[in-house]
C-alpha cells in the first residue's frame, strides 16, 4: 500500500470544502447586500421548517437500506450551496443580458430560465453521486432519497432569500404570507421536481447499461417541465386555482412513486433475505424482522431490554449489514460482474454472524451455527 490513496481523498475533500466555502461566503455577501441581515436571519430561522416537513419523508423512503450520513451530507450541501450559488450567478448574468437587449427578465427568469438551470445544478449533483459513489447507488429509492436531499437543500436557502426579501419589502404580511406559501402550503416542491430525475438515475443504477443511458435525460427534462408548469401558476392571478387542479395532482402522484418504489425495494430485500434463509443464513422469524420498519425498531427495543447497549448496537449493526446483503445478493442476482459484491457478501455474512452471538447467545436458533462460506 502507497499513500496515494488517501493523498487523493485529502485532495478531493479539500476541493470540496474549498467550493463549498467559497459558494457559503458568496451566498452570505448577496444576501446580506439584497435583503440585509435582519432579513437573512429571520429567514434562516424560518426556513428551517420546512426540512422538518420534508426531510422525515425522505429519511423514511430510506430507512430500510439507509444511505451513508457523508453522502447525505454532500448532497444536502450541494442543494444548499452549490446549486444555489451557480443558479444565482446564471441567473443574474441572464436578467443583465435581458436588460442590455430592452427585455423585461422576470417572467422569462421565472419560467424558462430558473426550471433549466436549477436542475441543472442539482442534477449535477446527483450525478457526481453516482460517478463516484456508485456502490451506494442501488436503485431507484437511493436516486429519490439523494435528489430529495438535493432539493431540500436548495429549497432551504432559496426560502431564506424569499422570506427575507418579502419581509423588506412587505413587513410582518410579506413574511408571514411567504412562509404559509412556501414553507407551509409547498414545501415539497423543489424534493417533486428534483425526484424525476432520482428516478432516472435509479432507474441507470438498477441496469448500468448503455441502452439506459438516456434516461437521465428525460428525467431532466421531466424534471424542468414540472418545474415550468409550477413557476408559471405562480405567476398567474389564479394561482389557487392551478394549485388545486394541477399542483395537488402532481404531488399526490409524486407520493404514490414514492411509496412504489419503497414497496419494491421492500420486496427485494424479502426475496434474497429468504434466499439466504433457505441455506440457513436466517430464520423465517428474522426474514419477517428484517422488512419490516415496526418490528426492526421492537427488535432493537428488545435487544436492548435484554443485553443492554452492547446487544442493541448489535441488533441495529445485524439489521443495517442486513440491508447492505441484500442490495449485494441484488446485484449478484442480476449478474454484476464487479468482484466487490461476492467479496461484499462474504464479508457482510461473517459480520451477520458475529453480531447475532451478541444478542443470541447461545439460544437454540439456525442464526448460531452459520452455514459454511
Amino acid at each position: 500500500m502507497t499513500g496515494r490513496p488517501g493523498l487523493r481523498h485529502i485532495m478531493v475533500l479539500a476541493v470540496l470544502v474549498t467550493a463549498f466555502a467559497m459558494s457559503a461566503f458568496l451566498l452570505s455577501w448577496s444576501f446580506t447586500v439584497s435583503i440585509g441581515i435582519q432579513g437573512t436571519l429571520l429567514g434562516l430561522v424560518i426556513s428551517t421548517v420546512a426540512i422538518g416537513i420534508v426531510l422525515p419523508v425522505f429519511l423514511w423512503v430510506d430507512r430500510l437500506e439507509a444511505e451513508p450520513a457523508r453522502i447525505m451530507w454532500f448532497a444536502f450541501l450541494w442543494g444548499a450551496l452549490i446549486s444555489t450559488a451557480g443558479s444565482l450567478v446564471v441567473g443574474g448574468a441572464v436578467r443583465n443580458m435581458l436588460l442590455n437587449m430592452g427585455v423585461e427578465p422576470d417572467y422569462f427568469l421565472l419560467v424558462f430560465e430558473a426550471p433549466l438551470v436549477e436542475e441543472f445544478f442539482k442534477g449535477l449533483g446527483l450525478l457526481l453521486i453516482f460517478i463516484f459513489a456508485k456502490r451506494e447507488f442501488n436503485g431507484v429509492v437511493d436516486g429519490i432519497a439523494y435528489a430529495g436531499v438535493i432539493a431540500i437543500g436548495f429549497a432551504y436557502v432559496e426560502d431564506i432569500l424569499y422570506l427575507g426579501s418579502n419581509y423588506q419589502q412587505l413587513g410582518q404580511a410579506g413574511l408571514v404570507g411567504t412562509f404559509v406559501v412556501r414553507c407551509l402550503a409547498t414545501p415539497f416542491a423543489h424534493p417533486m421536481f428534483t425526484v424525476c430525475l432520482g428516478i432516472a438515475f435509479g432507474l441507470l443504477a438498477h441496469r448500468r447499461r448503455r441502452i439506459y443511458f438516456p434516461v437521465p435525460i428525460l428525467g431532466y427534462a421531466a424534471a424542468v417541465t414540472i418545474h415550468s408548469v409550477w413557476n408559471a401558476s405562480a405567476a398567474l392571478d389564479i394561482w389557487f386555482v392551478l394549485y388545486l387542479v394541477i399542483q395537488v395532482p402532481l404531488f399526490l402522484g409524486f407520493l404514490a412513486v414514492v411509496i412504489f418504489a419503497r414497496s419494491l425495494e421492500s420486496r427485494t430485500m424479502r426475496e434474497r433475505l429468504t434466499e439466504y434463509g433457505m441455506n440457513g443464513w436466517f430464520t423465517p422469524s428474522e426474514v419477517s424482522m428484517l422488512i419490516s420498519p415496526n418490528q426492526r425498531r421492537q427488535a432493537r427495543i428488545w435487544a436492548k431490554k435484554q443485553y443492554g447497549q452492547a446487544g442493541a448496537r448489535a441488533m441495529r449493526a445485524f439489521q443495517d449489514e442486513s440491508a447492505e446483503l441484500a442490495i449485494a445478493a441484488e446485484h449478484l442476482h442480476r449478474g454484476d460482474r464487479d468482484p466487490h459484491w461476492r467479496e461484499r457478501e462474504r464479508v457482510l455474512l461473517r459480520s451477520l454472524v458475529a453480531h447475532r452471538k451478541a444478542f443470541v447467545q447461545g439460544a437454540n436458533s439456525a442464526a448460531t451455527a452459520a452455514p459454511a462460506l
